[in-house]
């Protein structure tokens, strides 16, 4: 974690041989004060760049919570229309002839097996102003916006 450029271990006493004048131990004491600051500034510098790098990782993650909660409220609403068009249905279908009854039971049939080939055919005929509304909200991205297309009247 840290550089190995440091300096010797300082003299020991007892030690034949050197022996440090005060202006030598002033520069030893400033090399290695301007080292520990050059080792101070790098993490700093390695330290910032990682606060903001966690910043935009939070910031990021309320967007994607955000967009999330969206969804699932969004889910839900659908789910709940499903629901309530059903049971209309429940309630009409016996006022209806038996060809009718059967026409429609079918239609309901094929509604409850959509695939998503044909959900992805129906996203790319959504008029530019619902995508673009969408998009305000967070529930479509880019690429939708860009694919969509008014449809024909």
């Amino acid at each position: 974690m840290y550089p190995q450029g440091r300096h010797p271990a300082p003299h020991q006493p007892g030690q034949p041989g050197f022996k440090f004048t005060v202006a030598e131990s002033c520069d030893r004491i400033k090399d290695e004060f301007q080292f520990l600051q050059a080792q101070y500034h790098s993490l700093k510098v390695e330290y910032d760049k990682l606060a903001n790098e966690k910043t935009e990782m939070q910031r990021h993650y309320v967007m994607y919570y955000e967009m999330s909660y969206g969804l699932n409220i969004e889910m839900h609403k659908q789910t709940e229309i499903a629901k309530r068009l059903n049971a209309i249905l429940a309630q009409i279908m016996p006022f209806l002839s038996q060809e009718h009854q059967q026409q429609v039971a079918q239609a309901v049939e094929r509604a409850k097996q959509v695939t998503m080939t044909e959900l992805n055919a129906i996203i790319g005929r959504v008029p530019r102003g619902a995508v673009l509304r969408l998009r305000e909200l967070g529930l479509c991205s880019e690429g939708e916006r860009r694919r969509s297309r008014p449809t024909p009247l």
